[in-house]
């Protein structure tokens, strides 16, 4: 199962606050369906639900981790949030603003408070460009800074903030490590100052070894900038460590929604029990009952009817196969998608 992965133990978990800010973003029955076209004229003949009435928020720094297993949306949610997929529907509000209501130009302004860390650090850096140049070009954009001394003064200090050597700024991507890459990537997330970040798989193309170093920094950074960022990843044990409360999506939608104690300590869907029993254990004394799902995760094409997970959960019945399960709060901030009360 993808979703469990398997990466380096990080340090122990970061301290998790009892209470955080204000709402900062809110997304609800945010939906992202590409078009299937065919013949002649492009018709449209069907959709690939790839977001299908996704609902969460964000608090003033807070780290809400999304998983799930590969292809479930985890990263086109990330993406719509930014626009950098346009969504279908839904709504999506940023410090009370309407995001997806902003022309290009507005949004433009608004991207200064909401940036992104890409998965691959390799191809995400454009190898014509220096440090420098990678760093600096949103600082440059937005017009935050005068003349070519006071950028190299503002990319030194990014990188000093992301632990890389400041003489490094005149070098070229390929001339640096993938953990070295992804540094600069958060550099660059960093240069405009934003109050939100998604981290789209942020850890997941580097070395084991790597991983912690990577996932502590981002950690650090989060608590003294007071960011909040939304962490996409399908390692349980890099969510568990940075995350405080954790989403987990099936084919679309948001299944469960939990601080990160209670859903790794108390889960509620079975998805997430299936999840959370094929993770690595850290305590070999441990003793957790594996859950085995048979069959494939079915397509966003063709999702079934009633409940998406119907096909594979090992405790389905016929009401499972007929009618869609809605939300319910079976704890305060614990939120399941399912017709069983296994809470």
């Amino acid at each position: 199962m993808t979703a469990a992965g398997s990466s380096a133990a990080p340090a122990p978990a970061r301290k998790r606050h009892a209470s955080k800010g204000e709402t900062l973003l809110e997304v609800r029955e945010l939906k992202t369906w590409f078009p299937v076209r065919k013949g002649l004229f492009s018709r449209v003949v069907a959709h690939v639900k790839a977001v299908d009435g996704v609902s969460f928020d964000v608090r003033a720094g807070e780290t809400l981790g999304l998983v799930g297993e590969s292809g479930c949306g985890k990263t086109t949610v990330g993406r719509s949030l930014l626009r950098l997929i346009e969504p279908t529907s839904g709504q999506v509000r940023f410090a009370g603003e309407d995001v997806l209501a902003k022309s290009p130009r507005q949004l433009r302004a608004l991207r200064k408070q909401m940036q992104i860390i890409f998965q691959d650090p390799y191809a995400s850096l454009n190898p014509r460009m220096s440090v420098a140049d990678i760093v600096g070009e949103g600082l440059k954009v937005h017009k935050l800074v005068r003349g070519r001394k006071e950028l190299e003064e503002k990319v030194r200090e990014l990188l000093e903030r992301v632990r890389l050597d400041p003489a490094y700024l005149n070098r070229y991507p390929h001339e640096f490590s993938g953990g070295q890459r992804q540094r600069i990537g958060i550099a660059r997330a960093l240069s405009l100052s934003p109050r939100f970040i998604v981290c789209d798989e942020a850890v997941s193309a580097l070395d084991v070894s790597i991983q912690a170093q990577v996932i502590n920094l981002l950690g650090e950074l989060g608590d003294e900038l007071g960011l909040s960022y939304l962490f996409v990843a399908h390692d349980l044990s890099v969510v568990r460590h940075i995350s405080d409360r954790v989403a987990v999506m099936y084919l679309g939608r948001i299944v469960e929604l939990a601080d990160t104690d209670t859903l790794f300590e108390k889960p509620a869907h079975p998805y997430t029990q299936a999840l959370l029993s094929a993770a690595p254990r850290v305590d070999p004394n441990e003793r957790r009952e594996r859950i085995v799902l048979q069959g494939d995760v079915p397509s966003p094409l063709n999702p079934p009817s009633g409940c998406a997970f119907h096909t594979r959960c090992p405790l389905v019945f016929d009401r499972c196969k007929t009618e869609t399960p809605l939300d319910r709060e079976v704890a305060p901030g614990h939120t399941v998608r399912c017709h069983l009360d296994l809470v």
